[in-house]
């Protein structure tokens, strides 16, 4: 990725916006161990725990599905499938209110500074901003909202009358799924991926890392590390205020 001095940016920390075209300019960000410093999955499944609203069985599938996703080695859709069945009947504005207030209580404080600061960068570089998650809508809105990212492509529940069907609409937003999203979202918002940007931590996100122009890697997990020391791609430390 091109670095560049510029008045706002004496270090020369910040990537250079890219040079003009016809189409837009997007930035994407991951979640988990990237705009925040931690693993939201794993808080929430303590939060479910403690609330009793998650089986000792499924408790245990969960952790096992955390680990091999941070090792790539997950199926997505069948996983993402087992989750939704989870919630099925639950009311969705019931759902919506329980993890904005478990945001606001247990996530909030490990949004990222640099996480932060990058995405006002590009807000004001006028490049489009979005949110690019295996996780679901309701778990990532709130994040959107505080950093006032105006996009958000996500994994999508399905919603009948106000309840959850425990279905997920295909694909999930995680994997070559997050690939998918992106280029329908490209489609649809006139962005030119091969000059856009992408930030994650992820050995999982590489199809969407090599599908944009300007990968960055954060906080990344031992494989992505590795494959961007081989590629050239830099990679930054983010932390949690």
């Amino acid at each position: 990725m091109i670095v560049a001095r510029d008045e706002s940016d004496p270090d020369g920390a910040l990537p250079r916006p890219a040079p003009g075209g016809s189409q837009r300019v997007a930035a994407f960000f991951d979640v988990d161990h990237t705009l925040l410093d931690v693993n939201s999955g794993s808080k929430w499944l303590r939060h479910a725990w403690l609330t009793g609203k998650v089986r000792p069985l499924r408790a245990v599938q969960a952790l096992v599905w955390l680990v091999r996703y941070r090792l790539a080695l997950l199926d997505l859709e069948a996983v993402t499938a087992l989750a939704a069945e989870d919630y099925r009947g639950s009311s969705a504005a019931d759902l919506d209110a329980e993890v904005r207030s478990w945001f606001r209580r247990d996530i909030e404080a490990h949004v990222t500074a640099e996480g932060r600061e990058r995405v006002a960068w590009h807000r004001a570089q006028g490049h489009v901003v979005a949110l690019l998650t295996s996780g679901t809508r309701f778990s990532a809105t709130p994040l959107a909202e505080l950093l006032d990212a105006p996009y958000l492509l996500c994994t999508e529940l399905e919603v009948e009358a106000g309840k959850l069907t425990g279905r997920h609409i295909a694909p999930a937003c995680a994997g070559p799924g997050k690939v998918v999203h992106a280029e329908r979202f490209a489609a649809a918002h006139g962005v030119d991926l091969a000059r856009s940007y992408f930030y994650t931590d992820s050995f999982s996100d590489l199809p969407m890392l090599e599908r944009v122009g300007r990968p960055v890697v954060v906080n990344p997990d031992p494989r992505l590390r590795r494959h961007a020391r081989v590629r050239g791609w830099e990679v930054e430390r983010w932390r949690a205020a």
